[in-house]
């Protein structure tokens, strides 16, 4: 006889229903398919996703899929395209870098750059380096001559050892092009010429050399009107400065040269006019002069007794005008020292500065003389005078006054 199970008679497990659904009590009480709403609609926070079987399945969690079903998924999702769209740059065409000298190099000073300074040695080795970097490299101590630091203005001797460290030069390329109308002008402005050296007649407003924003000066202009010489400046003026400088031809010629201008051997005048009276026919300045002082965010050349460097120049008088501003007085300066605007200083710091000078000159005698005609600063390298070793004679080589400067100078009445 078949009895009840003693069991029978009570309610199903809560369980029950889950485990004959194969459901998973997420909600520690109440099986999934009782946690379902109105007959047909989804529990809620749960969706049915898929085609396969329907299944509720709660929100977060992932439905079971077989290997196969993962692998064919897998492989569906790799082969879809990517729904972004592809936006493809046309390639830019990559600058010129700089070449890399990246070995550091040992050089032997050899006869022909014996006395050089170690600054223009580096300049003609290392071609295309900014001036400014090369300083620099220096002021850091990575040039060394004999393993030893040295400044700039070091001189160097036959068989020295230079070590030079890796820079960063500039691509071979076409150099800046000189304008032919630059380039006429120094072909008929040759003062003299030997075998040696070159004398130049330098128009104002020429700078000697480029940097500073300048693409080309004197001494690339004759390198480009003399391909393949070895041409060097021997000295420098200003840039609104006109007359006679000097140029090397040979190594050997520059080396004697600046031994000349160091023991006072080379004589150099120039023409000025300044704004006043000179006190005595003849006036010597002995006025110390230190560079690089900055007023108002200019460099200057400051009169310095105490850090300034020995600087001396002759002032004779030439003759006397009359002009709107008072006298002015054309004067013949010598240099006996050759210090960075040596003579605009010197006359500046007598109380009368040259006519014409935008630095250190009288801003309103400028203006009232500019109306009578004068463009520019009123000086000139007029005479260069020097004798090289075993030459028979004294070379004297002398630059008249430009031509706008001697119509100014007509122009003015002679003082009483």
């Amino acid at each position: 006889m078949n009895r009840p199970h003693p069991r029978a008679d009570r309610r199903p497990s809560k369980h029950a229903s889950a485990r004959a659904t194969g459901g998973r009590d997420v909600s520690r009480s109440r099986p999934v398919s009782e946690r379902a709403g109105p007959k047909g609609a989804p529990a809620k926070g749960s969706e049915r996703v898929g085609t396969g079987p329907k299944r509720a399945i709660a929100q977060g969690a992932e439905p079971k899929t077989t290997g196969s079903e993962r692998t064919r998924r897998g492989s569906t999702q790799r082969k879809r395209p990517d729904p972004k769209p592809v936006v493809v740059e046309r390639r830019r065409p990559e600058p010129a870098l700089p070449r890399d000298d990246s070995a550091v190099r040992v050089l032997c000073v050899d006869a022909e750059s014996d006395g050089q300074r170690i600054d223009n040695f580096l300049l003609r080795h290392l071609k295309g380096v900014p001036r400014s970097h090369l300083y620099r490299v220096m002021r850091r101590g990575e040039v060394r001559v004999n393993k030893g630091r040295v400044k700039a203005s070091h001189r160097l001797r036959t068989g020295d050892l230079v070590r030079i460290p890796p820079v960063r030069t500039a691509l071979p390329g076409t150099p800046a092009r000189v304008p032919a109308s630059r380039l006429a002008p120094l072909a008929e402005a040759v003062l003299f010429e030997d075998e040696r050296l070159l004398v130049i007649d330098k128009p104002a407003g020429l700078a000697v050399h480029g940097g500073s924003g300048l693409s080309y000066g004197l001494i690339e202009s004759l390198r480009e009107l003399r391909p393949g010489r070895e041409l060097e400046l021997v000295h420098r003026l200003d840039r609104d400065t006109s007359g006679c400088i000097l140029i090397s031809k040979r190594r050997s010629a520059l080396r004697e040269l600046h031994e000349l201008i160091r023991e006072g051997g080379m004589d150099k005048r120039y023409l000025a006019l300044i704004v006043g009276e000179l006190e005595r026919s003849k006036v010597s300045v002995d006025a110390s002069l230190k560079k690089n002082v900055l007023q108002g965010g200019e460099r200057m050349v400051q009169v310095d007794p105490e850090e300034g460097k020995p600087a001396r120049t002759v002032f004779r008088r030439l003759g006397r005008f009359g002009s709107d501003v008072g006298v002015l007085t054309l004067v013949e300066a010598e240099l006996i020292t050759g210090r960075t605007h040596q003579i605009r200083v010197h006359a500046a710091h007598l109380g009368t500065p040259l006519a014409g000078d935008p630095k250190y000159g009288d801003e309103t005698a400028n203006r009232a003389l500019k109306a009578q005609g004068l463009s520019r600063l009123f000086l000139h390298a007029s005479a260069l005078s020097f004798q090289l070793e075993g030459a028979e004679r004294r070379h004297e080589v002398e630059s008249p006054l430009p031509d706008d400067l001697e119509r100014f100078l007509s122009a003015l009445e002679p003082a009483a």
